[in-house]
């Protein structure tokens, strides 16, 4: 019985995902994504979302990334659950919750010395698209405007990255008051970076696993 249990967490199909699926979707994404904050950190540059929004809190007031990121992201947990369902809302707080953690940790881990801003835009923002797309085919987001971004393409088809480079843009244009013009242009790359990629490689039509 037990056995048949255990099975049961690894049985996967071409249309639904096995609870090991999901937790090695959710962990390898959550890693991707902080690698890629960290090296944006490195360069000194914000990105978009509620990311954007934690490396505005965290530049201004000193208080850490990972404890700004899992703020910001509470007011959207109703709209998660409310619109996208039980489980992609707990799996999404599972996401935050340890993307929080992990930015806590991995700069001590990962020593980044220079990262000039314009590498750090490209690779930042590449990094973190692909570990938003293996939550996305999870179920699974980043949080915030990752959230809207997927609820407006399951409702309008409208295509999730373009949706969040949007917000991208609103979220970098408040970076003037921390950042200088250069970093900000750089930051605005690595939003194109990351939310072209997103687009051109997350459509609902090609990856219907849930």
């Amino acid at each position: 019985m037990a056995s048949n249990a255990f099975a049961g967490l690894l049985n996967s199909s071409a249309d639904r995902h096995s609870l090991f699926d999901d937790a090695q979707g959710i962990v390898a994404g959550s890693m991707l994504a902080v690698l890629g904050v960290t090296l944006l950190s490195g360069a000194g540059l914000l990105a978009g979302g509620t990311a954007g929004l934690a490396f505005l809190a965290h530049y201004a007031t000193g208080i850490s990334f990972g404890l700004c990121f899992f703020a910001v992201n509470l007011p959207f947990y109703y709209l998660a659950f409310r619109r996208m369902g039980s489980a992609f809302t707990i799996k999404t707080f599972a996401v935050i919750a340890l993307t929080s953690v992990l930015s806590e940790f991995v700069p001590g881990f990962i020593g980044v010395a220079h990262v000039h801003p314009v590498a750090g835009a490209l690779f930042g923002g590449l990094v973190i698209a692909a570990g938003m797309l293996a939550l996305f085919r999870h179920r699974a987001s980043l949080g915030g405007i990752g959230i809207l971004a997927l609820y407006i393409q399951d409702r309008l088809g409208w295509r999730a990255g373009l949706v969040q480079l949007g917000f991208d843009g609103i979220v970098l244009a408040l970076s003037f008051l921390v950042a200088s013009p250069f970093i900000i242009a750089c930051s605005v790359l690595g939003a194109v970076v990351l939310n072209l990629t997103l687009a051109v490689n997350h459509r609902k039509d090609r990856y219907i696993a849930m």
